[in-house]
């Protein structure tokens, strides 16, 4: 009964509490939407930094920054300004015509990732998301196979991993692996293969002389917060060498500065590095916007007409995007990421090691961390929501951390101790 009592003590944020409008604008909306998400009870109308509230004003931390997407947080004044001003002056154009920011970030882009220590970036294809720049991507790459098969050979598979998530549209869907998402869709792209996640023998067997491409996230998100390792990856790069096919890396959601650099590759040696790099998620802090890099060999085969899109590259998505890049490849911002992120991952494996029949292991690298849990963790997070904290899942029985880069040690702190009170309510509730 005590136990009860302080639980319901701590319930700073009980869905039973929520403002009456919030019911009345959900019933409406439900009339109207087609209901694809499992939503929490809640309407969140404004942010600021790592922080949002609802219709009655109610605080949440936020540790999941739109699944990695508000990098800077929410509301931030600089980018309010750069979109307002340019709002003001043009939104859209098409592609039919230049726009005065496209090729500035463009320019950006490659010559930050090549300074920085990143692959031969050359040239830049803008999309609106990151499922588009992964079809673009895939696109490319088909396209490489037929001009560099030998006569007679087909040369367009695709190998792609367990536990990865390339998105929802039909190419990217067929690169992601799980029957959750594909079931209802099938048949798929034909020509697509799935192999075993940092299973390095395998790796002849399904790369060969047909292969067009392989597409590997460097740290999985959506599949757990898995990390690839270094020989893992040389190996592929190894053996896409040897087989001329190209190795993507979708950065979606691990690149940008989440990693504590600004891409993920960039903790690798030259030898892993790939020859297209896709990319969106934090690019315009919300605003959408995507991306896909490629080396000069690959920029080279791609013709006039071979790929297009209405909205990619807009000058009022490219001039905000351009002023959120700069800001994240600071060193003051990607030390933020990795002080932060050391600190997140200590107090993470102190939980570990005590509730050890529960938490079994923390994955991940600067403010993309993954707690993995014996148990299905989903209770949990309406535990840390009814407290004030904004947590997701991700699969393989896993929570995944990925908070607004801007992130402070005592906002980390906040959330740690929701974090530490929800799991301890939860080995409790499960002991009873």
């Amino acid at each position: 009964m005590t136990e009860q009592k302080t639980e319901q003590k701590t319930l700073t944020h009980a869905d039973e509490n929520i403002n009456p409008k919030t019911i009345e604008l959900l019933n409406k909306q439900d009339k109207y939407t087609i209901n694809t998400y499992n939503r929490p009870p809640i309407v969140l109308t404004k942010g600021k930094g790592c922080w949002v509230y609802d219709l009655a004003d109610r605080k949440f931390l936020d540790f999941s920054a739109g699944i990695a997407v508000n990098a800077l947080g929410h509301a931030d004044a600089e980018l309010a300004s750069v979109i307002a001003d340019q709002a003001t002056k043009l939104i859209h154009l098409s592609n039919l015509y230049h726009n005065e920011y496209a090729g500035e970030l463009a320019e950006l882009l490659v010559n930050i990732t090549k300074d920085g220590g990143g692959f031969e970036a050359a040239r830049v294809f803008f999309s609106n998301s990151g499922t588009e720049a992964n079809e673009g991507a895939l696109k490319f790459a088909r396209k490489w196979g037929r001009q560099v098969s030998k006569e007679g050979k087909e040369k367009y598979g695709v190998i792609s991993y367990n536990n990865a998530f390339h998105g929802r549209t039909m190419g990217a869907l067929s690169a992601t692996p799980s029957p959750k998402y594909q079931a209802p869709f099938s048949p798929l792209v034909p020509g697509f293969v799935h192999s075993i996640y940092n299973d390095i023998e395998k790796i002849p067997e399904v790369v060969n002389e047909n292969t067009c491409a392989v597409i590997v996230e460097p740290i999985q998100g959506e599949g757990g917060v898995w990390v690839a390792t270094v020989d893992f990856l040389k190996a592929l790069r190894k053996r896409c060498d040897e087989v001329n096919a190209l190795l993507i890396f979708d950065e979606i959601q691990c690149g940008l500065g989440r990693t504590g650099k600004l891409w993920a590759h960039q903790h690798l040696p030259k030898s892993c590095h790939p020859d297209i790099l896709t990319l969106a998620k934090p690019l315009a802090n919300g605003f959408p916007i995507g991306a896909i890099i490629t080396t000069e060999k690959v920029a080279n085969i791609i013709k006039i007409g071979d790929h297009g899109t209405t909205f990619g590259g807009n000058p009022l998505a490219c001039r905000a995007a351009l002023s959120v890049v700069r800001r994240i490849n600071t060193p003051e911002l990607l030390s933020n990421v990795n002080s932060v992120g050391d600190y997140l991952v200590n107090e993470f494996k102190r939980l570990a090691s005590k509730y050890p029949s529960l938490i079994t292991n923390i994955r991940g690298k600067g403010l993309i961390l993954g707690i993995q849990f014996t148990v299905d963790p989903t209770p949990l997070i309406g535990l840390a929501r009814e407290r004030g904290l904004l947590l997701i899942t991700a699969s393989n029985q896993t929570v995944r951390i990925i908070p607004p880069l801007i992130l402070k040690k005592e906002e980390a702190q906040h959330g740690v101790k929701i974090i530490e009170e929800i799991v301890d309510i939860f080995d409790k509730q499960r002991s009873n």
